[in-house]
């Protein structure tokens, strides 16, 4: 085991020895079982975090048509539109 020296705020430190008098434990209890709690939270193998990328959506062609091309298209559906 490894012996460390940690620093708390009063209140903290206090509610840490309030809460070890009540479970009849002793500060290092609670502060490994505190540590134990907080690493779980934690995966030790953490997966890379993926790139953001632009949405995108599939329209199904381009979306920047020349005029000219449309042009033979419109004019059929005008003829049909009876215009």
């Amino acid at each position: 085991m490894t012996r460390t020296q940690i620093q708390f705020p009063d209140p903290l430190y206090q509610r840490l020895k309030e809460i070890a008098e009540q479970q009849d434990w002793s500060l290092s209890e609670v502060m490994r079982k505190a540590a134990e709690h907080f690493v779980t939270r934690f995966p030790e193998d953490p997966q890379p975090k993926a790139v953001w990328r632009f949405p995108t959506l599939d329209c199904g062609g381009d979306f920047v048509t020349d005029p000219a091309s449309l042009r033979s298209e419109a004019e059929a559906i005008f003829q049909r539109s009876g215009s």
